[in-house]
């Protein structure tokens, strides 16, 4: 587990960690059965959705093409072995030619 001291008490605590991922739909029907397989297996890997599609105002550059999802768990290692899988893994292959995807992970603060 990914942990970072707290100044002062010297114990250590759990990092979020955050799933960025942004798509350009090219597929929405073959996109719609990846949707809706995901969400059980982030939910069951300690996932949750911070921000899944949603009204986009630009404040500087440019909007990303597509859909923009934004999902927190609880440490670096639940996200990736999450993403790591043998259910994501799966389920990742109905995304192939249904989507342009970009998706990275990146470690929150305490």
């Amino acid at each position: 587990m990914i942990c970072e001291s707290q100044p002062g008490a010297g114990s250590e605590v759990a990092v979020p960690a955050y799933v960025v991922y942004q798509a350009e739909i090219t597929d929405p029907e073959r996109y719609e059965q990846y949707r809706t397989r995901v969400s059980p297996s982030i939910l069951a890997a300690g996932g949750r959705y911070l921000v899944r599609g949603g009204d986009v105002e630009v404040l500087e550059g440019e909007a990303p093409a597509g859909r923009t999802v934004l999902l927190e768990f609880p440490t670096m290692e639940d996200a990736l072995q999450w993403y790591r899988g043998d259910a994501y893994t799966e389920i990742r292959k109905l995304r192939v030619g249904a989507a342009k995807a970009r998706m990275y992970l990146v470690g929150g603060v305490t």
